[in-house]
């Protein structure tokens, strides 16, 4: 049967709010937080990923160790995990096409269609847009 339609897909940005330690980003951290105590979540392969590499980085903003982001990513996987797969890698890239947006923020998208999920929560793209049946909506805004 699957998912409901009403599940939202978490893009990285969220994860990376959720563990800031920068004061300035406190708001957005408390938001990410609080948005990541749903039930109704969907990560991908690819999410995941890109915190760890992020969330490690000694400059980076969390700077976080090698175990304290594997745990993190382990807490995570409570919510259901899109695999990138090659027809979702060639979905993102008529995506990419269609709208002109970057290869990886297709494959965010298509991860989202590939879980059913109508709402992609992100503060990278733009607020509203609509890619063929998945919104996106800045948690932030």
């Amino acid at each position: 049967m699957g998912r409901p339609v009403a599940a939202r897909f978490v893009d990285t940005n969220v994860l990376l709010y959720a563990v800031s330690r920068d004061s300035a980003e406190q708001p957005k951290a408390d938001r990410a937080r609080e948005t990541l105590a749903s039930a109704d979540l969907v990560l991908s392969a690819q999410v995941l990923q890109e915190f760890y590499w992020q969330a490690t980085r000694p400059a980076g903003r969390t700077a976080l160790s090698h175990q304290q982001a594997r745990t993190l990513i382990v807490s995570w996987l409570r919510y259901p995990v899109q695999e990138i797969t090659a027809s979702l890698v060639l979905a993102a890239t008529e995506l990419a096409s269609r709208y002109g947006i970057s290869y990886w923020d297709a494959t965010i998208i298509e991860a989202a269609r590939a879980q059913r999920c109508a709402v992609v929560l992100s503060e990278d793209l733009a607020d509203g847009q609509d890619y063929g049946g998945v919104r996106i909506t800045n948690p932030f805004a």
